[in-house]
C-alpha cells in the first residue's frame, strides 16, 4: 500500500523515535507548548523590563492542571510522574523561562518535596491550594554564608518551645521568596550534630517573626521573584516539622537530585527557543545582498547549535527517566547522584555554547537589551550556578566514580 503520510507527519515520527517520547508524552509536550506560547509568552517582556510579577498567572496555571503534576488526585493533582513534569517545564522554558523557574521552585522544590516527605495531615492542609496555584511555594535552603556548603555552614536555628519551634536566621537568593505563601525551610535543631542536626519546616508567610528582608533584582530570569528572607523568633507550630527532628538531610538530599534533574528541561527549552530565533533571523537578515543564512559560516553555526540542542535533549530525557524511579530513601548518593549532577553539568554548559552562537548570529541585535535573544543570554549563567555550581557538580561526579 502507498504511504500517504505527509512530510510533516514523517518529521514528527522521526523526531519521536529519536527522542524516545511516547505518543502521550508528545501530546503533553505539545499541549504545554501551546499553553505557554499563548499565556506565558505575552508576559515575558514586561517581566524582564520591570521585574514584574503577574499575580493572576499561578491560579491560571493551576486551573489548566499544570500544578501538582506528580501529586495524587486526592490532593488535587494530576497523578502523573516526574518525567511528565519535566516535559511541561521544557515547554514553559521555551516561552517564558522566568515563569518556568518560578514554576519549578513551586512545583518541584516545594510541592513535590512536601508530597514525598510530609505526613498526611500536612499534605491535606497544603497540597490542594498549591495544586490550584492559590498558594505559592518556595524552598528556603541557601544562606548568605552557606551556598555550595548549604548544610555544613547553615546558621539558621530552630529551638523547641512548647508547641512551637522558634526559628532565627536568614535565607538568601530564594526563588518565589517575595510572593510565597508556603515555604519549606531548613534550620539546625542540634548544632552539635552539624549537617545531621538539620530539620525541615513548613513556614507560612503570616507566621510571627517571618519577613521578606529585600527583593533582589537580577541580571536574568527577571520577573521570577527572588528575595532574602529573615526569621526573627519566628514561631512555627510543632506539627509543621517535616520528616522528624534532625531528619532534614534526608529531605534535602533526595530533593537536590530531583532539583538538578529538573534544571535541565529549562536549559533545553531556552536552547530550543534560541535555535529557532537564530534560524528565523538568519533567513530574514540580509547582508551583501542576500540572507546571512546563505553564508557558510552562519550555516556552520546553525548546524553546531542543532547538534548541541539534540544532545541536550537526549541527556535531559534520560536523566529525567532515571530520576523518575528514585525511591524516597535513594537520593543523595550512588548512580542517581552522579547522573543528575552530570546531566545538569553537561546541559547547562552546552546551553551556554548554544546561546553564545545565537547572539553571534544575531550580531548587533543580540547585544540590545530589549531583544529576546539578549533576554535568553542574560539568563543562562544562573543555570551553571543554581542547585550546586558546575564545580560542585564535578566534585559529586568524581566522588561517586571513585567510591564505586
Amino acid at each position: 500500500m502507498p504511504d500517504n503520510s505527509s512530510p510533516a507527519q514523517e518529521r514528527v515520527s522521526v523526531m519521536q523515535a529519536f527522542s524516545g517520547l511516547s505518543n502521550d508524552e508528545m501530546e503533553v509536550l505539545a499541549q504545554a507548548d501551546h499553553f505557554a506560547q499563548n499565556e506565558l509568552y505575552p508576559l515575558a517582556q514586561r517581566m524582564d523590563d520591570e521585574e514584574w510579577w503577574p499575580t493572576e498567572i499561578f491560579p491560571k496555571i493551576g486551573e489548566t492542571g499544570y500544578f501538582g503534576v506528580t501529586a495524587p488526585e486526592t490532593y488535587g493533582g494530576a497523578g502523573m510522574d516526574l518525567f511528565t513534569s519535566g516535559l511541561i517545564l521544557q515547554a514553559f522554558g521555551r516561552w517564558n523561562h522566568a515563569l518556568a523557574l518560578s514554576w519549578v521552585a513551586h512545583e518541584n522544590l516545594c510541592l513535590h518535596n512536601i508530597l514525598r516527605n510530609a505526613n498526611e495531615a500536612q499534605k491535606r492542609k497544603y497540597l490542594p491550594g498549591m495544586c490550584k496555584g492559590t498558594l505559592i511555594g518556595a524552598l528556603g535552603l541557601t544562606e548568605p554564608g552557606a551556598g555550595s556548603d548549604a548544610l555544613g555552614s547553615m546558621r539558621t536555628t530552630a529551638r523547641r518551645d512548647g508547641g512551637h519551634y522558634v526559628l532565627n536566621g536568614s535565607k538568601l537568593y530564594i526563588t518565589n521568596g517575595p510572593v510565597a505563601d508556603v515555604l519549606l525551610v531548613y534550620a539546625k535543631t542540634d548544632k552539635d550534630k552539624g549537617a545531621q542536626g538539620i530539620s525541615a519546616f513548613i513556614v507560612e508567610k503570616d507566621f510571627p517573626g517571618f519577613k521578606v528582608a529585600q527583593k533582589l533584582e537580577k541580571m536574568g530570569f527577571r520577573g521570577s521573584q527572588t528575595a532574602e528572607l529573615v526569621f526573627e523568633d519566628c514561631r512555627v507550630p510543632a506539627e509543621n516539622l517535616v520528616g522528624g527532628e534532625d531528619r532534614g538531610v534526608k529531605v534535602v538530599m533526595s530533593g537536590l537530585d530531583l532539583e538538578r534533574a529538573m534544571i535541565s528541561p529549562i536549559c533545553l527549552g531556552i536552547a530550543e527557543r534560541a535555535l529557532q530565533l537564530s534560524l528565523d533571523y538568519a533567513k530574514q537578515r540580509k547582508q551583501f545582498g542576500k540572507p546571512i543564512a546563505d553564508f557558510q559560516m552562519i550555516r556552520g553555526k546553525l548546524a553546531d547549535m542543532y547538534t548541541w540542542v539534540e544532545s541536550m535533549r537526549l541527556f535531559t530525557y534520560q536523566t529525567l527517566r532515571a530520576a523518575n524511579v528514585i525511591g524516597e530513601d535513594e537520593g543523595g548518593r550512588g548512580d542517581i547522584h552522579k547522573i543528575t549532577a552530570a546531566g545538569v553539568l553537561y546541559v547547562a554548559e552546552t546551553m551556554n555554547k548554544v546561546l553564545n552562537e545565537a547572539v553571534q548570529v544575531h550580531g548587533g541585535t543580540g547585544y540590545i537589551w530589549e531583544s529576546e535573544i539578549n533576554r535568553l543570554y542574560r539568563a543562562i549563567k544562573l543555570l551553571e550556578i543554581g542547585a550546586g555550581t558546575s564545580e560542585v557538580r564535578k566534585i559529586i561526579i568524581s566522588q561517586e566514580m571513585l567510591s564505586a
